[in-house]
C-alpha cells in the first residue's frame, strides 16, 4: 500500500473509532448541547481570497453578533463583494464536524453565492450547481479540511443527520448545508 494510502486509511479508521466512541444516536440536537457549553471557535482560510479567520463565534449558548458579522464578510461572494447573512446552524455544524474530525481550521471553496453568481456557475456547470442553490440564502458552503481524508469528513458529516452532505471526490470537498437530510456525490 502506498504512503498516501495508508495515511487515508489510517484516517478513516481514527474518524470511525471516534465516531464509534461518541453516543448511539448522535444527532446535532445533542451535539448542539455540547456547542452551548463552551467557548466555540472555528478556524477559516478562504481558497479563493487567501484571507484567514480564528474567531469565536458563539459563547456560553449566545452567538456573538460582531463574531457573526466578520464570518459573514469573510463567506461573502468573492466574485461580487456581496455579503450576505450565513445561517450560524451551518457554523454549528461545521465546530460539531471539527470537534469529530479535529483539523486546525475549514478551508473554504464556496459560501455565500450571489444570484448572479449562481446563475453565472449554472450556465457553464448545469448538472453541479442547482438553480436555487442553499449557497444564495447562506445555508450552504463547500469545504475541506487541510490533511484530513474528504470521504472521511463526508462520512462525519452524514453521521450528523443535520442537512444535506454532497461529496465532490474529483474537487476534493464536501457541500454542507442546512437544509433538509440527504446526500450525493457531484
Amino acid at each position: 500500500m502506498s504512503k498516501h494510502l495508508h495515511s487515508v486509511a489510517a484516517g478513516r479508521r481514527l474518524l470511525l473509532k471516534g465516531l464509534a466512541a461518541l453516543p448511539l444516536g448522535l444527532s446535532m440536537g445533542r451535539a448542539q448541547a455540547s456547542v452551548e457549553e463552551a467557548d466555540c471557535e472555528l478556524c477559516f482560510r478562504h481558497t479563493h481570497t487567501d484571507e484567514a479567520l480564528r474567531i469565536v463565534y458563539r459563547s456560553s449558548g449566545s452567538y456573538i453578533p460582531s463574531a457573526l458579522a466578520r464570518i459573514d464578510w469573510l463567506l461573502r461572494d468573492f466574485r461580487t463583494g456581496d455579503v450576505a447573512r450565513i445561517d450560524p446552524r451551518l457554523l454549528d455544524i461545521l465546530h460539531t464536524l471539527r470537534t469529530v474530525c479535529g483539523g486546525e481550521s475549514f478551508e473554504i471553496i464556496s459560501a455565500f453565492r450571489s444570484p448572479a453568481t449562481n446563475t453565472m456557475l449554472h450556465k457553464a456547470d448545469g448538472k453541479g450547481v442547482a438553480t436555487r442553490s442553499l449557497h444564495m440564502d447562506g445555508r450552504a458552503i463547500d469545504v475541506r479540511i487541510p490533511g484530513f481524508d474528504t470521504a472521511a469528513l463526508r462520512d462525519a458529516a452524514l453521521a450528523l443527520q443535520a442537512g444535506g452532505v454532497g461529496y465532490y471526490a474529483e474537487s476534493d470537498f464536501v457541500h454542507l448545508d442546512t437544509g433538509r437530510v440527504r446526500h450525493w456525490i457531484g
